[in-house]
């Protein structure tokens, strides 16, 4: 077996993958533990998440730019499918920044709810679009 750059595209989207997807789902769970140790410790775990997220946001997009150019078009099934991920990559990008900035509990809940379904849902569509 060789690797190649095919192999590395791949394994660098699937890395960013991780860590925008699998930090959002492991800050959740944490976030009840953290708000027992008193509301600095969620606020400082949340900024120092998004020290990670947003690069990997950034690499998510780019990646998923090459991987786009590298599979070439293949036919409307597969322009739907990439359609649909393209708008859950916006939500999830778009809710997460506002989730960043909302003020009260209630929004900050319905955005990071939001984010983190979306996530989850571009990474399901994402393993559709590889199949």
């Amino acid at each position: 077996m060789t690797v190649d750059l095919e192999t590395v595209r791949l394994f660098v989207h699937v890395l960013a993958a991780t860590v925008w997807v699998g930090g959002q789902i492991t800050l959740a769970a944490l976030v009840p533990a953290l708000r027992g140790a008193g509301g600095a410790a969620t606020r400082a775990a949340a900024n120092a998440f998004q020290k990670v997220a947003w690069p990997a946001f950034a690499v998510l997009l780019l990646t998923g730019v090459w991987n786009v150019a590298a599979e070439g078009d293949q036919g409307s099934a597969y322009r739907n499918t990439l359609v649909l991920k393209l708008v859950l990559v916006v939500v999830s990008g778009v809710s997460a920044f506002v989730h960043a900035r909302a003020s009260s509990r209630s929004a900050m809940a319905v955005f990071g709810a939001l984010t983190g379904l979306s996530a989850i849902a571009t990474l399901f569509v994402g393993i559709v679009l590889a199949g």
